[in-house]
């Protein structure tokens, strides 16, 4: 297939840091921890005060129509084409270019179905997973190609995740309560095995160190929790959480060891080992929403705002927080909270205690999970300033300033992907 190839430009820009409102703190070791047209050729010169020497970035246009969805995915970047009636519809796979700064290269084009709402593009297990939701009946559905020629390998309902086998386990949850859990083998796209959902059950899923799925959990509305192993299918263990063969809506979430219950009435939180399913402790926390790692502690986020703060041996409250803030993310033992009209502001997890205050921002979806948080915001003058919010120092680092940009950005830092006020789409690689 013919390669279509576009221009890159080098920009001129400014970086800087903001000051920070608390003195840097050591930062941790880190631990691992989830578009447009024809080519155009675009020279932007912006001089900010205090700037020497001026920084570079490079500005690749990526080829699409103004309609079309990228992602950034794997170490490419994917177009989807607009449903159009009565014509194709594809999907095509670029490179990026070099940190040398050579061109958007086409690697291939694969056709899609003319309808259904592609919702992502994910890179796993050398397949590229379409997922999209196909009306009338809201139906979820996968598809893989291959990732070197954009062979189409295989089609499934439901959403893929990695398995710790090497794997993939397919969640598909249907609107009328029906579904089921399946194990695929990604090459082939063989069904190895299968297990129902219980209606309006969520299942949750315990990650191993390399983030992949090697248990998930079902609860039955009799109140049956099941745990079974991600890579067979098998259950491994099960227990009976409403004696008295009850029948009532529970809710289940694993945290790291834990297997943690919000039961009817969602006034306590109630754990469990979840190896062999032992009680461990019950905690007095109302209406939950959901509960996350936080630095080794437990995070409980409430439905109506704010965070109480866990210790996951006893369940007793650390320190807690209400008011309407929303816990937005967590590293290094800081939290991060948006604080509505007041922008973000940082707590240690430990004692809740504030670090400092960022500022208002717009979070940026990253491509990994350990990717550096990127935060958005206009300038007076109408362009995009990029930074990167350190939580752990208590500070945001601009990275760029960006003109005519119009928003749909996704970052995996020095790579930011955004689409542009004259309706195309381009891919910077910033100086860090």
């Amino acid at each position: 297939m013919t390669e279509g190839r576009s221009l890159s430009i080098i920009e001129l820009g400014e970086i800087r840091d903001e000051p920070a409102s608390t003195p840097p703190v050591r930062r941790p070791r880190a631990a691992g921890r989830p578009l447009r047209g024809a080519a155009v050729l675009v020279l932007s010169l912006v001089v900010l005060a205090g700037a020497t020497p001026f920084p570079q970035r490079t500005v690749s246009v990526v080829p699409a129509s103004r309609t079309a969805t990228a992602y950034l995915a794997g170490d490419g970047v994917f177009v989807v084409d607009p449903p159009i009636p009565d014509g194709d519809r594809y999907l095509t796979s670029y490179a990026q270019p070099a940190p040398a700064g050579t061109a958007v290269r086409r690697r291939w084009q694969a056709p899609l179905a003319r309808t259904g709402d592609y919702l992502d593009v994910r890179v796993e297990r050398g397949l590229v997973l379409a997922m999209a939701v196909n009306a009338p009946n809201r139906v979820f559905q996968t598809t893989a190609f291959d990732a070197a020629t954009g062979r189409q390998r295989w089609q499934h309902p439901g959403a893929p995740q990695p398995t710790a086998g090497g794997g993939l386990l397919v969640t598909d949850g249907r609107e009328d309560g029906s579904g089921a859990m399946g194990g695929v083998e990604p090459h082939t796209g063989r069904v190895l095995w299968s297990v129902p959902i219980p209606p309006a059950a969520s299942p949750t899923y315990h990650l191993n160190p390399e983030g992949h799925v090697d248990r998930f959990v079902l609860v039955q509305p009799t109140g049956e929790v099941q745990v079974y192993d991600a890579g067979t299918g098998h259950l491994l263990r099960s227990m009976d959480t409403l004696p008295g063969d009850r029948s009532a809506y529970q809710r289940v979430q694993v945290v790291d060891d834990l297997l943690l219950l919000v039961p009817p009435g969602s006034t306590r939180l109630v754990s469990f080992g979840l190896a062999e399913l032992e009680p461990r402790w019950t905690a007095e926390v109302t209406l939950v929403s959901h509960v996350l790692d936080c630095g080794g502690l437990l995070c409980a986020v409430p439905q109506t705002g704010g965070v109480q703060v866990l210790d996951p041996a006893t369940g007793a409250v650390r320190w807690s927080e209400p008011g309407q803030d929303n816990l937005a993310d967590v590293r290094y033992g800081r939290l991060l909270m948006a604080m509505p009209g007041r922008g973000y502001t940082v707590r240690d997890a430990a004692t809740g205690r504030v670090r400092t205050e960022l500022g208002a921002w717009s979070l940026l979806p990253v491509l990994r999970p350990d990717d550096p948080l990127v935060g958005a915001r206009r300038s007076d003058d109408g362009r995009m300033v990029v930074a990167e919010l350190d939580l752990v120092a208590g500070r945001t680092r601009i990275v760029d300033v960006l003109p005519g940009i119009a928003g749909s950005c996704q970052a995996s830092l020095p790579v930011l992907l955004c689409q542009r006020l004259d309706g195309t789409t381009a891919l910077w690689r910033l100086t860090r």
